[in-house]
Order: C-alpha cells, then sequence, then structure tokens
C-alpha cells in the first residue's frame, strides 16, 4: 500500500514531508513556488498502509476503518465534483470548506499525496488565486482517482 510512483526513491516520505497541521490554514503558496511544491507533493505515497493501520489500531480494530475506507472511495466523484464546482464558479466559502474536507479525510485514509495536493489548493483558494487553483484541479482530479484505485485494490478489497 505504501507504494511510490516508480522512480522516486522508494522511501516513506511520510516524516520528511508532514502536512502543516491538518484544520489549520494552510501556508500560501506563491505563484513563482509552487512548482518545487508540486514535486514534492509527487514525492509522497498515494496511499501510507501505516495510516490505515494506525486508524484501525485507534478504532480497535472495529470495522470501521474499512468502513471509512469504502465511504471515501464511494464518495470521491461527489467530493471531486463539489470541489471542481466552487473552484470553477470561483466561491471561496465553498471551495474552503470542500477543499478542507478533502485535505482532512485523504489523510485520515492516507492518501498523503491527496491531501497535500489538497493543501496546496487550499493556499490558492485563500490567497483568492482561482486561475492557478483550476490549474491544479487536473492533478487533484488525476491523484485522487489513482489514490482511490490503489485504495480499493491494497485495503478495501483485501478487507472487505
Amino acid at each position: 500500500m505504501n507504494s511510490p510512483d516508480p522512480g522516486s526513491s522508494g522511501k516513506s516520505p511520510a516524516a520528511d514531508y508532514p502536512l502543516s497541521g491538518v484544520g489549520l490554514p494552510a501556508a500560501p503558496v506563491p505563484a513563482a513556488g509552487a512548482a518545487p511544491l508540486l514535486e514534492e507533493a509527487a514525492l509522497l505515497p498515494l496511499v501510507d498502509a501505516a495510516v490505515l493501520a494506525e486508524l484501525e489500531d485507534e478504532l480497535a480494530g472495529s470495522g470501521l476503518a474499512q468502513r471509512f475506507a469504502r465511504d471515501y472511495a464511494a464518495m470521491w466523484d461527489l467530493r471531486l465534483a463539489r470541489l471542481g464546482t466552487a473552484v470553477e464558479s470561483r466561491d471561496e466559502d465553498l471551495a474552503l470548506d470542500a477543499v478542507i474536507s478533502l485535505k482532512i479525510s485523504s489523510a485520515m485514509v492516507g492518501g498523503l499525496r491527496l491531501a497535500r495536493l489538497a493543501e496546496l489548493l487550499e493556499g490558492l483558494i485563500r490567497q483568492g488565486d482561482f486561475v492557478q487553483g483550476q490549474a491544479l484541479m487536473a492533478g487533484v482530479a488525476m491523484d485522487g482517482a489513482r489514490t482511490v484505485s490503489e485504495l480499493q485494490a491494497t485495503y478495501i478489497l483485501e478487507n472487505g
């Protein structure tokens, strides 16, 4: 489950690139500095098995972690559509609500790369930079679909 893309270092980068406080305002993303931040996000695993194992432990093996993962995967299309519509319409309040929800739920299910992209998008939304936000949505959509696919293949189906 902890599988970085081919060509990456293969080490678990979660400790090297922590989220900057889930639930706290994201640091602003300067336009010129976006590329290195996106490269940093690409180093993170799509799904980190350790996060899911910790969630299972916290929930005492009750099956709630698997249910949360299934619900997360099932809600992906709706979550993406809601975020995309809010960013496209430049509705800051709805966009922030949607992106923070995506960031937190992705982090909880071990979707570290998607959580980091959501954090970067949150910074753009807070700056009112919806042009770059719309550009980042393609990456969010792609990595979100890949995250859900890996989550289904390596966790949901194995534990369902």
